[in-house]
């Protein structure tokens, strides 16, 4: 397969610009394309021959569910067999933006994009784009990030091609995203609401809207549990990997930078490739190793923007070992921390 590249400015772009991938969406091939997020895999969420593609281009397991995007509010009604008080809540105050809300599905939702639960999971996605793109093909779009399973999702066209070259449709180049981590994804399909999934809105943001919101056990688990029930996209398998091996080390700030400097010295002994990743108020802390600066604390999200960005770098520099510190207890370091411990296959280090 051929895959077609179009280069499109989010901000400035003629209807007729899109009438190609919309048809693709139509006949049930994939589209790539950018949303606020990450750029997602899209195809025809109503019809399980396009979940079934886009699970073989991605080599994704068919029990991880895939997220619906839709660009109304009335859409959802087509979709979910009920639409809780405080879901209305939640969308009046976050969409269209970050947030997916499960539900219980309607019976012509097919399992095959539901990863074959009676649950399903939808958002409205902000970028001008992937609205559009919803609106004119007149499709329900189930994407999951545009990457091969378990790789670092993808922030750019370039990573994109890097992956699915040859294995899809279409790739429509809307440049860098804005937020550079999924969607937040919280289950309302029972009594109470729960987080499976941290992401740019948080437990705080949320909590404002509707009162308590639990968070579920796995979202803080220090390990693998490949035994879950997987609700919701990334709970239940190894995700955002580089290839060489990233191991995250946590503790006081003085004492992770001992630790790391140690390690990398005994590694480069070793005569392997080493990198850090660092923040800008640590990176010249770090004597040995390609140490590569992520951010700054003081602006967690450009560390959330550049992570996917940052474990693609570590391939092209071959990197063997990785070292990175830790990020918990920013106000976005759960959702941080939930993907570098998933990269790292929970990797972890306490100092």
């Amino acid at each position: 397969m051929k895959t077609k590249i179009q280069r499109i400015n989010p901000e400035m772009f003629q209807d007729e610009e899109l009438s190609e991938a919309c048809e693709i969406l139509r006949r049930k091939g994939l589209v790539a394309f950018p949303t606020e997020t990450v750029y997602g895999l899209g195809g025809d969420a109503m019809h399980p021959e396009a979940a079934a593609k886009i699970y073989a281009a991605k080599g994704r397991p068919s029990d991880n569910p895939l997220i619906i995007h839709i660009a109304g509010i009335d859409d959802l009604y087509n979709i979910v067999a009920e639409v809780p008080e405080k879901a209305k809540k939640l969308a009046e105050a976050f969409w269209p933006g970050p947030l997916t809300m499960i539900f219980r599905k309607q019976r012509q939702v097919p399992y095959s994009t539901t990863g074959g639960l009676d649950t399903v999971a939808v958002r409205m996605p902000s970028h001008p784009v992937a609205m559009e793109l919803i609106r004119q093909s007149g499709v329900y779009i189930a994407a999951p990030s545009a990457n091969t399973s378990g790789r670092p999702s993808p922030t750019k066209a370039e990573h994109v091609i890097e992956d699915l070259d040859g294995r899809i449709d279409m790739i429509l180049d809307g440049g860098m995203v804005g937020i550079g981590l999924e969607s937040t994804i919280i289950d309302l399909s029972d009594k109470e609401p729960v987080i499976l999934r941290p992401g740019y809105v948080t437990r705080n943001m949320l909590e404002d809207v509707v009162g308590e919101v639990q968070v579920d056990p796995a979202v803080a688990n220090r390990e693998l549990n490949p035994n879950i029930v997987a609700k919701a996209p990334g709970m239940k398998y190894r995700h955002y990997a580089p290839k060489g091996q990233l191991t995250i080390v946590e503790g006081e700030s003085d004492a992770v930078v001992e630790k790391i400097n140690a390690l990398v010295a005994e590694h480069l002994k070793e005569g392997m490739k080493v990198a850090v990743i660092a923040t800008e108020e640590t990176k010249d802390q770090y004597a040995q190793g390609v140490v590569c600066s992520i951010g700054s604390r003081k602006n967690e999200g450009s560390i959330a923007a550049g992570l996917y960005d940052m474990l693609r770098e570590m391939d092209h520099l071959g990197a063997q070992y990785i070292y990175a510190e830790s990020f918990e207890n920013d106000s976005l370091g759960q959702a941080i921390m939930n993907r570098m411990l998933k990269a790292a296959g929970y990797h972890l280090i306490k100092v």
